[in-house]
């Protein structure tokens, strides 16, 4: 059962998290649950190998915005620094991102 002390654990900053959800637990919680089963994380991962950028950028952007107003700080940073990147277009390896947010993200699905 996904709770705030394993958020914590995880590295989330739950008080942030919790203040943007009006400090109502149960939806923090709820949003949180609803990360574990988003794919687009997935979606940004093909759209990299496919070298499509625009529509990398438009996910990875969204990702971000999720995480981050969730305050899932493991979660946030690669696909922060990811973002920066595809907002420029920079074609670069991308791996090292790719792979430390799907660790992450797998590592908030364990909860």
């Amino acid at each position: 059962m996904l709770t705030t002390d394993k958020l914590r654990e995880f590295g989330a900053d739950v008080d942030t998290g919790l203040t943007r959800c009006m400090n109502n637990e149960a939806f923090y919680i709820m949003l949180v649950g609803k990360v574990i089963g988003d794919k687009r994380l997935d979606i940004l991962e093909q759209q990299i190998a496919d070298h499509v950028l625009d529509a990398a950028f438009e996910t990875a952007h969204a990702l971000k915005g999720m995480y981050a107003n969730l305050s899932l700080d493991p979660l946030t940073k690669p696909v922060s620094e990811m973002t920066e990147l595809l907002r420029s277009r920079t074609e670069t390896d991308y791996t090292a991102f790719i792979n430390e947010a799907k660790t992450q993200f797998e590592r908030l699905c364990a909860l």
